[in-house]
């Protein structure tokens, strides 16, 4: 997309379109952002079981047995690749799902020229290599002021989420991913439970602050409908 479908000229509502009901998807979104940071939690609790683990099987309190078999566990199935992108990805649809809904709504109230980015950038934006590091900051912090009450609304919080989940994603991720790649020793596996300590103090803050800016242009989003109704 270019740059000459980043706005309208005009603030007139989009032709023939209606209002979209945002509780039903702020819900979801708010559960599986819930599911993804219990899984998060469940990934951090297996890595410092590994790490004691293999800390006693070094002192001779733990057997190999031990290893294998808390490696083949469910908590260990949990934090796996396949189910862990399972949990994002679906964590992902979900606040896309609210936030197609919400960029709609965004439109009906202030105008589509209130938005520096044209509507497919809701989904593009996430998916898109290098755009990904701002333009889904844009299309948030967008639908955040058209939705509130008052143009001039603070971007504090947004501005908080997305350097939580930037740091989280894009810095400590891949570190903590190379880490647990390979074990060469009990420090590494000690590294790696530290690494993954702080990935999961990002991702708990920065779902929080999700949710609540979920809840708020909701809130936001449904009030106006009903002002607009009466």
């Amino acid at each position: 997309m270019d740059d000459s479908q980043q706005g309208m000229s005009t603030n007139a509502q989009p032709v023939g379109e209606l209002p979209r009901t945002v509780t039903g998807a702020a819900t979801t979104a708010t559960v599986l952002i819930a599911v993804a940071l219990v899984h998060a939690v469940l990934v951090l609790v297996a890595n410092w079981r590994l790490y004691f683990l293999a800390h006693d099987y070094l002192a001779g309190a733990a057997t190999a047995a031990d290893l294998e078999a808390a490696d083949n566990d469910a908590l260990a199935t949990v934090g796996a690749f396949w189910p862990s992108m399972l949990v994002w990805i679906t964590a992902g649809i979900g606040v896309v799902v609210w936030l197609w809904r919400a960029r709609i709504n965004s439109e009906l109230m202030s105008g589509a020229a209130a938005h520096r980015r044209a509507r497919g950038w809701v989904v593009g934006a996430w998916t898109t290599p290098v755009a990904n590091l701002w333009i889904p900051y844009q299309v948030v912090s967008d639908v955040w002021r058209a939705s509130a009450p008052r143009r001039t609304v603070p971007v504090g919080l947004i501005n908080a989420w997305w350097a939580l989940f930037v740091v989280a994603n894009f810095v400590v991720k891949p570190i903590q991913w190379r880490m647990s790649a390979t074990f060469a020793s009990e420090q590494d596996v000690l590294s790696n439970a530290n690494v993954t300590t702080l990935l999961t103090v990002l991702y708990m803050a920065a779902g929080l602050l999700l949710v609540v800016i979920v809840r708020r242009v909701t809130a936001w989003q449904t009030h106006g409908q009903t002002q607009t109704a009466a």
